[in-house]
């Protein structure tokens, strides 16, 4: 069969429906300045689906940092790879504070998140090394295990027995095959909001001989008293082997960094043929990101706002009966029962008559049958906008239990 008739027959699960998701559902433009109101579609809307954590994406320092950064360098510099000709005594500025601020004596800039952690697992393990991982790994983690040689053992999402039970068979693997043990997990699960059990992790170094990677996207700059991470909300800091983080969550840039021991570091830094073989990140961007964790370290009062509104969002809707999960972090999942048209129908009519604009979740990221609402709440948003949302999440509910959603013309008023 031809490569090209094969793709037509079978667009993928998502795919299948871009015909008439393109644009709406999918791929959205929002246009105007980052914030909490934005327009859509030519009509302002609320919008909860930015990963604008602390509000810095507009925020007026960083604005002129990045305005500095591009007047003074231009996008194009540094030309290379950081181990060719793009390094920069920025650059090395920036990682010495990462580093610093979450506790590991030493970070490697990696140009975007995604791809730095398929690059940091490629890296790390070898084919005699066993990677333990956490059933609802982010889709990067997953992408990293797939270009494992190796064995790859899943354990039970949070459960630390089956993890127990996991690192029990990678342990009696690798004493034949003489490789280690890498167990990946994340800080805050990006899709539900559970924190990931590190602590409890780390205290499994007690019985058996691994390391921990952890990817903390959603936790650098929101998560412990001074931002530092899940880590440091759960007072386990040290136990962690490798950490991992974004700047496209709470600092709202782009690219991503790894920090652990000097020599981890200086092996990833000469090892990681993403960054060896890739342009290094931008010197605007750079510049902007050492204003932007100045801000995010010495403005605890952007943290506190954004759990204001995390806290105030997540306890109405809890008080109004809906079913959040397992959420102890600022991301909010709204689960509904419903299918696939009903979702559509219940989105438009939030964003058409009461233009709110949240991310929807469907089959097969989650379980047919099941619709999740996404929310990010941000240190910009205020007290009104919960409510807002909190009005309207209690009429749509009430539409999708009495069965108006199973109509989509209903909802769009045709």
């Amino acid at each position: 069969m031809d490569i090209f008739e094969k793709i037509a027959k079978h667009m993928g699960p998502l795919g299948q429906h871009q015909k008439w998701s393109h644009g709406y559902f999918s791929f959205p433009k929002l246009e105007g300045q980052i914030g909490p109101h934005m327009n859509f579609r030519g009509k302002e809307h609320l919008v909860w689906s930015l990963n604008n954590y602390l509000g810095l994406a507009n925020h007026p320092e960083v604005r002129k940092a990045d305005e500095q950064g591009a007047a003074e360098f231009g996008m194009a510099y540094p030309m290379g790879a950081r181990m060719m000709s793009g390094n920069s005594k920025y650059h090395e500025q920036l990682e010495q504070e990462l580093a610093a601020f979450v506790g590991k004596p030493d970070a490697f800039l990696l140009n975007y998140g995604y791809q730095g952690m398929v690059s940091i697992i490629d890296c790390l393990v070898d084919r005699n090394d066993v990677i333990v991982y956490d059933a609802e790994s982010h889709a990067c983690i997953i992408d990293g295990l797939r270009m494992h040689m190796g064995k790859r053992f899943v354990y039970q999402h949070n459960d630390i027995e089956s993890a127990r039970k996991q690192l029990e068979r990678a342990t009696k693997l690798t004493a034949q095959t003489g490789g280690g043990i890498l167990l990946i997990t994340e800080g805050v699960f990006g899709m539900s909001g559970a924190q990931g059990k590190l602590k409890e992790i780390v205290d499994l170094k007690s019985e058996f001989d691994f390391r921990i990677l952890v990817d903390d996207a959603h936790g650098f700059g929101t998560m412990g008293p001074t931002g530092a991470g899940t880590h440091e909300a759960q007072g386990c800091m040290d136990g962690i082997d490798v950490y991992f983080g974004t700047f496209a969550k709470s600092m709202a840039g782009i690219g991503a960094f790894v920090a652990s021991t000097e020599e981890i570091v200086n092996f990833l830094r000469y090892n990681m043929r993403s960054q060896t073989f890739a342009k290094a990140l931008p010197m605007p961007m750079v510049v902007g990101l050492i204003k932007r964790l100045e801000l995010l370290k010495n403005s605890p009062e952007l943290r506190a706002k954004l759990w204001e509104i995390a806290t105030a969002l997540q306890n109405g809707l809890r008080e109004r009966g809906f079913n959040l999960g397992v959420t102890d972090t600022m991301v909010t999942p709204v689960f509904l029962k419903g299918e696939l048209l009903e979702a559509t129908a219940l989105t438009m009519d939030l964003r058409e008559n009461y233009g709110i604009f949240c991310s929807i979740v469907v089959y097969p990221v989650i379980p047919k049958g099941l619709i999740s609402l996404r929310l990010i709440p941000t240190a910009m948003h205020t007290l009104d906008d919960v409510q807002r949302t909190l009005d309207a999440f209690s009429d749509i509910s009430k539409r999708l239990e009495a069965g108006q959603y199973k109509n989509v013309a209903t909802a769009t008023g045709e």
